[in-house]
């Protein structure tokens, strides 16, 4: 069942089920009531990541009490994503632009990854999830991506399920188009792996090249930048092995 993207979505902790009510925290009130300006008996869209979207009513029991609620479910829980996006975490606003771009592309799981030429070794997860939920709540996504800690290159590969394969962009491929080498990949089980500004280094790419289950493709003629090339890598990854 598609999404419905003409009502407004909101993500929200709380279990949700028919006849069910709760108050809205002080964000939420915020939101909705002085930047939607959402009225007494205004419907909305809610859901929480478990229990699938649930239509909600809003309903004012003071002048800064908002209480959403829930009336009927209009779409089931859906089971998560399996893609895993792995990213070298780039500076703030050009990260939140990234991870809000990978969860609209499918991502169900979100690893940061620090390499040699990695520009932000912190990152804060709360902002992480934050960006996560906003995508979600955008898109018509009902399933939360998990957002794991940073993770140093080579302790995530020495670490990993080597059933699910891992697919990284290498700029000095010899050709220039991905698509025959992700048509020969045959696993269903996958990550994408975007580097730093500055590419992996050499010692960092035979790492990556010793891995049975690593694979390198190309992006094309063009140098792009790291955010750009995330989009680029997980489109044309998703069209040609994933779930389009």
């Amino acid at each position: 069942m598609r999404a419905n993207y003409k009502m407004q979505r909101l993500f929200v902790e709380t279990d949700l089920h028919a006849g069910a009510g709760f108050a809205a925290d002080k964000e939420q009130f915020n939101y909705l009531a002085h930047v939607l300006r959402m009225d007494e008996g205004d419907e909305l869209l809610v859901f929480n990541g478990r229990d699938g979207e649930w239509s909600a009513q809003i309903g004012f029991e003071s002048k800064k009490k908002l209480v959403l609620r829930i009336t009927e479910r209009v779409r089931p829980q859906p089971e998560p994503s399996d893609l895993v996006y792995l990213f070298a975490p780039l500076k703030q606003a050009r990260l939140d632009y990234t991870v809000q771009k990978a969860v609209e592309m499918g991502a169900g799981v979100l690893q940061p990854v620090l390499t040699h030429h990695t520009q932000a070794s912190r990152i804060s997860g709360h902002r992480l999830l934050k960006n996560a939920i906003e995508a979600a709540e955008q898109c018509g996504i009902l399933s939360i991506p998990q957002c794991l800690e940073p993770v140093k290159l080579q302790r995530l590969l020495e670490g990993w399920d080597p059933g699910r394969r891992i697919i990284y962009c290498d700029e000095s491929a010899d050709t220039h188009n991905p698509m025959p080498i992700l048509q020969s990949i045959d696993e269903r089980r996958f990550a994408v792996l975007i580097g730093p500004e500055g590419g992996f280094s050499d010692d960092e790419r035979k790492l990556l090249q010793s891995r049975d289950f690593v694979t390198a493709i190309p992006l094309g003629p063009r140098i792009l930048r790291a955010d750009t090339a995330a989009v680029a890598a997980m489109a044309v990854i998703q069209a040609a092995i994933g779930d389009w």
